[in-house]
């Protein structure tokens, strides 16, 4: 059985659309019209990624995605007509990983689907040998790809658990932005991609402690390094 994606959008014909895409890729594929049916779906089913819109009846995508990211890290990704920058940040900064705007061609979500689930579900990830990495007061098991500060369990995405991993491996190197998303996000066309980073980062010193630049400091001009 192939990978199982829940489409939450309230207009039938993008549902359908990417059905059609999706199904001819070898994905299973479930339906919700608006945000509380979606919710209600993830609640009593396991789904390996969700599509969804913003702007849906009862309620909306952001909510959504709060509340996905209250019980798992499955990848999530927005397709919306809302194109601006403030839009995809604040998509992007409550947990989604990728914003799609629309109009959109059916073949690039299909290739971003396959993207995100193979970032999110490698095996190069999951089957790691037994490796702890310590920094600070930071340690990274790279077996379980947890996170640890002293006892506290820190929780990460597929693409933070990266970036933690290339930081701390290197602590002390600067790593450019374009260096950042070749690594986190596995894909080699950096343009735009600056936002993404950004609200990576941000959410990332967040979860390491109240100031979150003792660990990850930006180098003016050339970008981001982990202290020693």
């Amino acid at each position: 059985m192939g990978y199982r994606i829940l489409v939450a959008d309230d207009e039938q014909d993008i549902r359908e659309l990417l059905r059609l895409y999706l199904e001819k890729d070898g994905y299973e594929v479930f339906e919700a019209k608006d945000g509380l049916e979606a919710l209600s779906m993830l609640e009593k089913n396991e789904f390996d990624l969700v599509l969804l819109d913003i702007m849906m009846p009862k309620m909306d995508g952001y909510r959504l995605i709060k509340k996905i990211r209250e019980t798992s890290n499955i990848p999530v990704m927005i397709i919306s007509a809302k194109i601006g920058d403030s839009d995809k940040i604040l998509g992007l900064d409550l947990g989604a990983d990728d914003y799609i705007t629309k109009p959109f061609n059916p073949l690039e979500v299909s290739a971003r689907v396959k993207s995100n689930i193979r970032r999110y579900y490698s095996p190069a990830v999951k089957t790691k040998e037994a490796e702890e990495i310590c920094v600070k007061d930071l340690t990274l098991d790279t077996q379980s790809c947890i996170l640890y500060r002293g006892e506290q369990t820190i929780e990460l995405t597929s693409v933070e658990y990266r970036l933690m991993e290339l930081f701390m491996k290197n602590p002390g190197k600067v790593y450019t932005k374009q260096q950042l998303f070749s690594y986190g996000w596995k894909e080699e066309n950096y343009l735009g991609a600056d936002n993404n980073i950004m609200v990576c980062i941000s959410k990332l010193r967040a979860k390491l402690s109240q100031d979150g630049n003792e660990y990850i400091k930006t180098v003016r001009g050339l970008g981001y390094r982990m202290e020693k």
